[in-house]
């Protein structure tokens, strides 16, 4: 979660920082995926679709907001450019040194990032969960949209509650 998307992120930042905290204590790995641009060259569709309108490294919206940045270490940072956070990043290595089998989206945008990197994890092999209420964007309508389509396919869904009874050895599926 980025300063550009601040206000649709502050209704669900809590919800956020539970569920990292939530997956500290049971020793689950935590990435933070920040999407920025280095230069137009690396724009690819996104600079056609949102008329090379991005967020650029460097800049204030390219940054965590602060209470995701102070939960944050370097080396849990994984810079993207694009929609899904396995798309030419680190994302699968670092996973796979961990032996990460199962993963939880967060953040924002539901339909965009979120889902994007939600479908490519569960065609990936892992196993994934999609949180209802620590994911946001723009549009109710569109957020829900996702949901139904994770639901049907992809994702297990979970909220905080869900996820604590699931960590706790009360199961999640």
């Amino acid at each position: 979660m980025q300063n550009l998307v601040t206000s649709m992120a502050k209704p669900i930042l809590s919800n956020a920082i539970t569920t990292i905290n939530l997956c500290r204590q049971a020793s689950i790995p935590v990435f933070f995926i920040r999407h920025c641009h280095k230069s137009p060259a690396d724009y690819g569709m996104l600079g056609e679709w949102w008329n090379n309108r991005v967020v650029s490294d460097g800049t204030v919206e390219s940054e965590l907001i602060p209470d995701i940045e102070r939960l944050s270490k370097p080396d849990e940072v994984v810079e993207k450019n694009t929609y899904s956070a396995f798309e030419n990043t680190r994302l699968q290595e670092l996973l796979a040194e961990r032996g990460v089998e199962e993963v939880i989206i967060t953040g924002v945008m539901t339909n965009m990032c979120c889902e994007t990197t939600a479908r490519a994890a569960f065609v990936k092999g892992y196993r994934v969960f999609f949180s209802t209420d620590a994911t946001a964007t723009a549009d109710p309508e569109l957020h829900e949209a996702t949901l139904k389509n994770m639901a049907n396919g992809f994702a297990y869904l979970v909220d905080c509650e869900r996820l604590q009874q699931g960590l706790s050895g009360n199961g999640m599926k």
